[in-house]
């Protein structure tokens, strides 16, 4: 004979019915309902480390492609403020950031690409930030806005460079080699917008690592 519920066991039930009823949550990837990411969808998050060459010149370290199941998961944190899924999203990441590591060598700061005010005031959080924290990395915020940009989506290959274009600049820092990170890499015009800063305040830039790169870019594949 199965035993009775706890008063507890009832409790915890009937709470989690209630959240699951006023905060129904679905897949980030599949919408599969209640559940944040399906197993299936996290799979489809397993590292895949690609390693490409900005038009600039700078090597970028990525964890996925920037589409499908990944593409709907990021876009989930950062435009729907699902934090939960930064630590899945973690995990591509640090596989970029170890092969990049050993490619590179040893550096002194492993720095995110700046949130901009007006992000920060939108979501509360700053993505690169919480992504590179739940991957293990302490990140080190040695970037911040210099100036105010527009969305970039919708921009082109010019227009994106022109509108970062001395919108970061570097606080001071004893770092002399570091790696920068960010979520999406798609021309590249803020990877090198970043590496431009940090190299103003004499830091060598080793490259770029980002939690996933778009199939459409202006970069060739080394």
């Amino acid at each position: 004979m199965t035993p009775p519920d706890s008063l507890a066991d009832v409790l915890t039930r009937s709470l989690a019915d209630a959240i699951a009823l006023l905060f129904p949550v679905s897949c980030a990837g599949c919408d599969e309902p209640d559940v944040s990411l399906c197993d299936v969808c996290r799979g489809a998050l397993a590292p895949a480390v690609a390693r490409d060459r900005l038009a600039s010149g700078l090597e970028v370290w990525s964890g996925l492609a920037f589409e499908g199941v990944a593409a709907r998961v990021i876009r989930a944190l950062k435009e729907d403020g699902r934090t939960g899924l930064a630590r899945p999203l973690a995990v591509p990441l640090r596989a970029a950031l170890v092969e990049a590591a050993s490619a590179v060598g040893v550096v002194d700061a492993v720095v995110p690409v700046p949130t901009s005010r007006a992000a920060y005031r939108r979501r509360g959080f700053r993505v690169v930030d919480l992504v590179a924290r739940r991957s293990g990395v302490r990140a080190e915020r040695l970037l911040v806005p210099a100036r105010s940009t527009a969305d970039q989506r919708g921009l082109g290959i010019d227009a994106r460079r022109a509108n970062v274009g001395g919108s970061m600049r570097a606080r001071d820092t004893d770092a002399r080699r570091a790696l920068v990170v960010d979520d999406v890499v798609t021309t590249g015009a803020t990877l090198d917008e970043a590496a431009r800063a940090l190299r103003a305040a004499g830091v060598e830039v080793a490259g770029g690592v980002c939690v996933a790169r778009t199939p459409r870019h202006a970069r060739a594949t080394s």
